[in-house]
């Protein structure tokens, strides 16, 4: 596993990446500090690239992901991936993405077991009600990514 740390906005971020993808994009405190830096390619690009989306220069990422997870987190972390910039999905929407529209708390629990904040952006999901749910990273770091997003997209944007 090759690793590295980016300073944001939200905290320094801790970056990790096998030879197949991105497995985690991580705040403070939620992987272990021991985990010395040894950046590869893909650490360093995705680096850059989250680099540029802080700045708002980016608001789309173009990396290989790996994250572990069973086959329903994966199609649920997939389904999030398709949530727009600056836009918001319900539970119940992504649930009826995945095929299965009764399983909004187990989208709820596949989107907080999401290793790889931001990149695949659970930050952009929401109540039912458009209020804003938990997050992994707090509730403020999942206000300021949407004050971000919503601050440089050209579309209309509404926590509904």
């Amino acid at each position: 596993m090759f690793c590295d740390l980016l300073p944001s906005p939200l905290g320094e971020l801790t970056i990790c990446a096998d030879d197949l993808g991105v497995t985690v994009v991580a705040f403070p405190g939620e992987v272990e500090a021991a985990l010395a830096p040894n950046p590869n390619a893909l650490v360093r690009e995705a680096a850059a690239q989250l680099a540029a989306y802080f700045a708002g220069r980016r608001t789309r990422f173009d990396l290989p992901l790996n994250a572990a997870g069973t086959p329903f987190q994966r199609r649920v972390w997939q389904a999030l991936c398709a949530v727009p910039y600056g836009e918001t999905a319900s539970y119940g929407e992504i649930a009826g993405a995945v095929g299965n529209p009764r399983a909004s708390r187990a989208v709820g629990l596949a989107n907080g077991r999401n290793p790889i904040a931001i990149l695949v952006p659970c930050h952009r999901i929401i109540g039912g009600d458009g209020s804003l749910t938990g997050y992994g990273g707090g509730l403020e770091r999942k206000r300021w990514l949407l004050d971000h997003e919503r601050s440089r997209n050209t579309r209309d944007f509404s926590l509904r």
